[in-house]
């Protein structure tokens, strides 16, 4: 186990990756843009940290050594632990991206990439998890009401549970009822990046949103060959 780096302005970020050159290039990058890194090799020691450092961010990858890093993010949300997660994965198929996804990822990576692009992905991340600033501070679609500066959802009366990256997708939604974005256009605005091949993302956090909703799915409505809006 490596000691964390500290004295970190932006946070401590948690890297689980058994790949160590990997590791060490990541934490390097990561430590440049002032946050602190722990890295962790094997799953066990992983889920102990997350529950030890309580870091601002977590980059897990999902083949991991004795528990993989989808099991680690299940046991996280499992315990009501929400901090961001970010897959790696060396497997280019959508089975692990969307089963990491369903169990509360807020994004993935694929092998090879860029530790530039990674630590960028991260910055977005934690800049969405932040909230935007105190005004038009509440967002109401029909039913379902946004604390923009808390950062917290209630359907009617009850509260919901949401990543950081499916609240900032209802957000960003929810700001123009009746605009219909595309999938790119979603990529850009809630993940910071536009790729034709990440789309997919897109589809799978708004199927996990529309589940948290539950009879309120109808309010992201999907437009066939285009992409989604909010309807009230």
């Amino acid at each position: 186990m490596m000691a964390p780096v500290t004295d970190a302005s932006k946070g401590l970020v948690l890297i689980v990756e058994d790949e160590r050159p990997i590791a060490d290039l990541v934490r390097l990058y990561l430590s440049r843009e002032g946050f602190g890194v722990q890295v962790e090799h094997d799953g066990a020691a992983g889920l102990a940290a997350t529950r030890r450092l309580r870091p601002v961010a977590c980059i897990l990858d999902i083949a991991l050594p004795g528990m993989d890093g989808t099991e680690i993010c299940r046991r996280m949300r499992a315990d009501g632990d929400w901090t961001p997660v970010i897959f790696l994965t060396a497997r280019d198929d959508e089975v692990d991206r969307i089963l990491g996804l369903e169990l509360g990822g807020d994004d993935y990576v694929t092998k090879p990439f860029s530790p530039r692009e990674l630590v960028t992905r991260v910055k977005a991340l934690l800049r969405r998890a932040a909230g935007p600033p105190e005004t038009d501070r509440v967002r109401q679609l029909g039913p379902l009401a946004l604390d923009l500066g808390r950062r917290t959802v209630t359907l009617g009366a009850l509260p919901l549970t949401l990543t950081a990256t499916e609240f900032d997708l209802l957000a960003h939604l929810a700001g123009r009822p009746g605009r219909v974005f595309t999938r790119e256009e979603l990529l850009a605005a809630v993940w910071g990046y536009a790729s034709h091949a990440g789309t997919r993302t897109v589809d799978v956090h708004v199927a996990q949103v529309r589940a948290k909703l539950g009879a309120a799915a109808g309010l992201i409505r999907t437009v066939r060959g285009v992409g989604y809006t909010a309807d009230a």
